[in-house]
């Protein structure tokens, strides 16, 4: 599931690539039995392949829920350094008709880059990025540029926290109705601008970056949410949206940490209800007196 509210005004079309709007279906109906014997239909997560080409050349297969794809491709390529421009590409367009969403071949998302962009990415030989916890980096060394990033002097008031949390929970999500995925907000203030829900959260936080790369916006005033874990790469991704603050329903890797502080970025993590862990730049979480909560 995703969704997309007050979507500031764009840059001028010329300027940003075509993009199809091939969602797929997000989830699948199957028959299960359960501890009793009994036969009973429930809603299951459609994950489903989706092969890119990069000027017809095969670059890698990302797993997918399918939700946004073409703002995924163009996230991926983002926050893998292969590109430094969104108007360096002309066009994005997903197709799942070869594999039809089925297991088996997978769909295809082809990137067409314009003449003046000269990209020279290259395939990593079989690449497939899994839905797997470990993804990692599928290009270049991300940590090596961390030390280029400046994030800009935002705060976020423990009010802002209680808000954007309970957003979450009334958000209607895959997840209420078959669970094992992911999700990632893009909150501005206490309102939720960006909501999308895929099988990896690399994959939910790819198709944010290529959002707000599609809609201009920045990430200064911004927050950013997940419900994983925040590894050293979701930090850096998180890191070069320009994105100060990010929130987690889960922790915080050792990682993760470390890059955190090296940025100078906000990290809060296991925040559900009113209950949080600051884990770095205190700084930038704003106090107030009426909601701390005292201990015991």
């Amino acid at each position: 599931m995703s969704v997309a509210l007050n979507v500031p005004e764009a840059v001028p079309r010329s300027a940003k690539p075509r993009l199809t709007r091939s969602s797929a279906a997000l989830t699948r109906t199957v028959t299960v039995v359960n501890e009793w014997g009994e036969s009973s239909e429930t809603q299951i997560p459609a994950e489903r392949a989706l092969t890119i080409y990069l000027d017809k050349k095969e670059l890698v297969t990302l797993m997918t829920l399918g939700a946004e794809p073409e703002w995924l491709v163009l996230g991926f390529l983002r926050n893998q350094r292969l590109i430094d421009s969104v108007d360096q590409i002309e066009s994005i367009t997903v197709d799942w008709s070869l594999g039809e969403g089925e297991v088996g071949e997978p769909g295809v998302a082809a990137v067409k880059s314009r003449p003046s962009a000269q990209l020279t990415a290259q395939r990593s030989a079989e690449r497939v990025v899994t839905t797997g916890c470990g993804q990692g980096s599928v290009f270049g060394d991300l940590m090596s540029h961390i030390d280029e990033i400046v994030l800009p002097q935002a705060q976020i008031t423990q009010g802002q926290l209680y808000a954007l949390v309970n957003a979450i929970r009334l958000q209607e999500t895959t997840y209420k109705s078959s669970g094992s995925v992911h999700g990632c907000a893009l909150f501005q203030g206490e309102q939720m601008l960006m909501f999308v829900e895929d099988v990896g959260r690399h994959n939910a936080v790819d198709t944010i970056a290529g959002w707000m790369w599609m809609h201009d916006v920045g990430g200064k005033d911004k927050v950013f949410y997940t419900t994983g874990r925040l590894t050293s790469e979701m930090v850096i991704k998180s890191a070069q949206m320009g994105v100060p603050v990010v929130v987690s329903r889960s922790g915080i890797t050792q990682m993760g940490l470390d890059v955190a502080k090296r940025l100078g970025l906000c990290t809060i993590g296991r925040a559900t209800h009113k209950r949080f862990l600051c884990f770095s730049a205190p700084e930038r979480l704003v106090w107030q007196a009426d909601l701390l909560t005292p201990p015991g």
